[in-house]
């Protein structure tokens, strides 16, 4: 479970003031971590929008693919653009400078970006001259993520003003006993805080996120979630967006909502507690319908017809639950039930296409038969850097620490690299 905290508890500026900026000071005998926040500014980080042509970059991301681009979002520092015509040599045409970038969603040219708390809207018609056409300030909920392995965290320091925010918190290592002894530094204890694709898409439509996208649209209207609900904006207008509503899981019970998943008319969520299936018949109005639950898990889902596979990671900050996939039968989706279940250490994002499942675990992808969902069977993995998929219907897309893999079908079940890039 990732641990978040309310905007109640605050910020650093740079050090603790009693304690040395030397996180790695060799000369501590009983070291603890102690997290702090980083603040920042709101007009800093808006005025620090740009456009500019192709840049490195070192920050781990996601991938989005939409007709012949393909989209590297790099977390926390922008979103680079590459022509991927040629597969085997994607060449990077530009990039965005957006901080606060965590998930994007484009249709019919038109590009939509979280960034920290606004939604920014880039034209992308011409990928030469991209335009920002629109910002929506304070639209989206967020929360910085707390770290993992929590020590300590200090509780007074906060923002002064209603343009600063926490953006996120570092750790710093100091005495044990002066965290003990300082009034101010608390021992953390979790009890206290409470797209199926199928062909390439063309330029009058909605592009593919791999399996932990957060933002998702269809027809006109825009997706994206918060820890505990669903929310709905109508983007009829993009000049003009609007929040319609607001969807609660009924069968919530403490789960964090981390992932979405658009098949048909119904949106699968992805949460720590298990999936939730929401309604979207009426688009602007979605209605939840149904979960399937399980121990607490970090779990990303897709589906292909009338199965649904999760990737359920426990231990560490995930949960307790051994690490799995599940395999879900969605024939009548009011009442979800369980085909069967594949035992895989430590999984994480997933894809399928034509009853073949690929999921990335520490190993590097692994290939499933999975046409028996009551037995599915493991054919092949391929030992790369891959956190999640994208199964297009040409070839499949892989992206890893700081690198994207692309791939050809073969037969048996097999992969064959077409090409790498590294950053």
């Amino acid at each position: 479970m990732k641990h978040k905290i309310l905007p109640l508890v605050l910020f650093v500026a740079v050090c603790l003031p009693f304690t040395s900026c030397d996180k790695g000071d060799d000369g501590l005998s009983d070291p603890v971590s102690v997290t702090v926040p980083i603040i920042k500014s709101k007009s800093e980080f808006r005025n620090s929008i740009a456009i500019s042509s192709a840049q490195p970059t070192n920050s781990d991301g996601k991938i989005y693919v939409y007709g012949d681009l393909l989209f590297y979002i790099a977390q926390n520092s922008g979103i680079h653009i590459f022509d991927n015509q040629n597969p085997a040599s994607p060449q990077n045409l530009s990039f965005i400078q957006l901080e606060g970038v965590n998930d994007i969603s484009v249709k019919n040219d038109i590009l939509y970006a979280d960034n920290y708390m606004d939604l920014v809207v880039f034209d992308i018609s011409d990928i030469s001259n991209i335009q920002m056409v629109n910002v929506e300030e304070d639209m989206l909920p967020y929360y910085a993520t707390y770290p993992n392995d929590v020590s300590f965290f200090q509780d007074n320091i906060y923002p002064t003003s209603e343009d600063e925010f926490i953006a996120s918190f570092t750790t710093i290592q100091m005495e044990r006993s002066d965290a003990e002894n300082n009034p101010h530094i608390y021992q953390w204890e979790t009890s206290i805080f409470l797209g199926n694709f199928d062909g390439a898409v063309s330029g009058n439509e909605v592009g593919v996120g791999g399996s932990y996208a957060k933002f998702q649209i269809l027809n006109n209207a825009l997706y994206t979630i918060n820890d505990y609900s669903l929310l709905t904006f109508d983007i009829t207008n993009y000049n003009a967006i609007t929040q319609v509503s607001e969807t609660w899981m009924n069968a919530w019970f403490g789960g964090e909502l981390e992932t979405t998943f658009i098949r048909k008319n119904f949106m699968f969520i992805g949460a720590t507690n298990g999936m939730h299936i929401v309604s979207l018949e009426d688009v602007f109005n979605p209605v939840y319908t149904s979960s399937f639950l399980h121990a607490t898990g970090c779990d990303p889902v897709v589906v292909e017809e009338n199965t649904a596979y999760i990737t359920v990671r426990g231990g560490n900050s995930c949960g307790a639950i051994e690490d799995q996939v599940n395999v879900i039968d969605v024939t009548d989706i009011s009442s979800p039930i369980e085909y069967s279940t594949y035992f895989l250490s430590s999984p994480y994002g997933l894809g399928v296409k034509s009853d073949i499942l690929y999921v990335c675990n520490d190993d590097g992808i692994n290939v499933f038969n999975a046409e028996n969902p009551n037995q599915i069977v493991l054919e092949n993995t391929y030992d790369v850097n891959a956190k999640d998929v994208i199964p297009l219907s040409s070839h499949l897309i892989a992206v890893g620490e700081n690198v994207i893999h692309q791939f050809n079908y073969t037969d048996n079940f097999g992969l064959e690299l077409i090409g790498s890039v590294q950053f």
